[in-house]
């Protein structure tokens, strides 16, 4: 398998493995991970999904492996917040040249909250907005217009304006394992081996896998 392609299924030009399309240095993206689009060219993903990423700020976005993301999906960066440390929404520093403010520190205009991290297996639904600074764990699932403004916990289902967590999608124990195994880290050849277990929730027997090759 090749996760270097740009488009996993043949004649859909809708869907493409992410990491193929990225160009961006402060853009990381896993393996095999997807974005659809049926209103835009998906392989536009930077321009039109990951908004006021501005280099000056040198925030970055992080995708793990195996994520889903769906059309619309948006990525709202530091530079589109307007700083509350000041008496003023008003973004001065930004425009320094009319206000007669040093350069440097245009980056004074927003509050930096840092990087959008996002786990491995994650799904995203349709028009979701991740804010900036936010980390969503491994296996969790964004409803479809959602708006993420806090840390989303692994394997949890979140939904709503702004997000609150609908439920857990496995019991801890359950959980727990999926952590242990990380299967999106093994090597393609096993994970096709284990898909059938997977797809069927035999955690069990994935486990024992594991345990069996000291993996």
């Amino acid at each position: 398998m090749d996760s270097s392609k740009i488009y996993p299924r043949t004649g859909d030009a809708h869907t493409v493995y992410l990491k193929s399309v990225i160009t961006r240095p402060t853009i990381e993206v896993g393996d095999f991970t997807i974005y659809n689009d049926f209103e835009n060219d998906p392989r536009d993903f930077e321009k039109n999904n990951v908004l006021y990423h501005y280099p000056i700020n040198h925030d970055r976005l992080i995708i793990g492996k195996f994520c889903s993301i769906a059309c619309g999906a948006k990525f709202i960066f530091n530079c589109a917040n307007h700083t509350l440390k000041s008496l003023s929404t008003y973004t001065f520093p930004l425009f320094f040249e009319e206000w007669n403010l040093p350069k440097t520190e245009v980056a004074t205009a927003w509050d930096n909250k840092g990087d959008i991290v996002i786990g491995n297996d994650v799904w995203i639904g349709y028009d979701a907005v991740i804010m900036a600074g936010v980390k969503i764990g491994d296996g969790a699932i964004i409803g479809a217009r959602a708006v993420v403004t806090k840390d989303v916990e692994p394997y949890s289902i979140v939904g709503g304006v702004p997000t609150k967590e609908i439920r857990k999608r496995f019991k801890p124990d359950i959980i727990e394992k999926l952590q242990y195994l990380q299967w999106w880290n093994w090597p393609v050849e096993r994970i096709k081996e284990s898909i059938h277990l997977i797809q069927s929730g035999n955690i069990e027997a994935l486990h024992h896998i594991t345990s069996s090759k000291n993996v």
